[in-house]
């Protein structure tokens, strides 16, 4: 495979797949969350949230039902409008913002930051720390910062198929992967087909990050890792978990 990814975090979630990640996601999973963020970062009603690469909202919609103040913040026009319309149909203090997160323009102080559903494998090390420096600048003190992944090395190296197949709703959902050096990335290929015979072939790479790396790339911009969680429920992470939720706190 000769995958450009200059540009994969603009054109991964454009076709069909924006639909079929709406399938992907288990019923319940959004509340409990929600509910986990709430509790880890200690929000109260007002509080603001920055939800990066944010998707279809699903993150933002909820906070904003709870009475937080949301940034949602995604580079796809489609899933920008349609958070624009939800939050505006009920009346939810949500902002979307149409913009990548490299390029977004932060302003004021966020109580909380959270980057979910795998987003920030999108990254290198030297875009993950410009990222990271920049959401660290607009973070409260001790502010907390939340990674939802199930590509850092930890669990990747655990879990790497070369093939693997699932049937998403009414769509077959076929996908390659490659795992790759230097840096350490898996680069996918990804065909959609569909009832009718139609086919979309996506291209992705996540890049592969140690706990420990990550540890380095959070202290060079002013965090530092405060707790590891398997699941929303506060299960602590350990080998063998199959996606991890990472709590970072901004330091003093």
């Amino acid at each position: 495979m000769s995958i450009n990814t200059a540009n994969i975090n603009d054109t991964f979630f454009e076709g069909v797949y924006k639909d079929v990640w709406k399938k992907l996601i288990p019923p319940g999973l959004t509340e409990a969350e929600v509910d986990f963020i709430t509790d880890i970062a200690s929000l109260k009603k007002g509080d603001r949230v920055l939800d990066l690469m944010c998707g279809y909202g699903r993150h933002a919609l909820e906070l904003g039902k709870r009475g937080f103040e949301v940034t949602a913040i995604d580079n796809l026009k489609e899933y920008i409008v349609e958070i624009e319309q939800k939050a505006g149909e009920s009346g939810l203090p949500v902002t979307p913002v149409l913009t990548g997160a490299l390029e977004a323009e932060l302003k004021g102080e966020f109580d909380a930051a959270i980057c979910m559903g795998n987003s920030f494998a999108f990254f290198n090390r030297d875009e993950g720390i410009s990222l990271l420096k920049k959401i660290s600048a607009h973070l409260k003190p001790n502010g907390i910062f939340l990674i939802n992944s199930w590509m850092i090395a930890e669990i990747a190296i655990k879990y790497f198929k070369e093939r693997d197949w699932m049937q998403v709703g009414e769509f077959k959902y076929l996908l390659d992967y490659k795992f790759c050096f230097q840096p350490n990335r898996i680069e996918s290929e990804q065909t959609i087909l569909a009832q009718d015979g139609t086919k979309e072939v996506i291209h992705g790479v996540d890049y592969i990050f140690t706990l420990d790396e990550l540890e380095t790339m959070f202290r060079e911009a002013g965090l530092k890792t405060r707790e590891l969680f398997g699941t929303p429920r506060k299960k602590k992470f350990t080998m063998g978990d199959g996606r991890i939720y990472i709590i970072a706190e901004k330091m003093d």
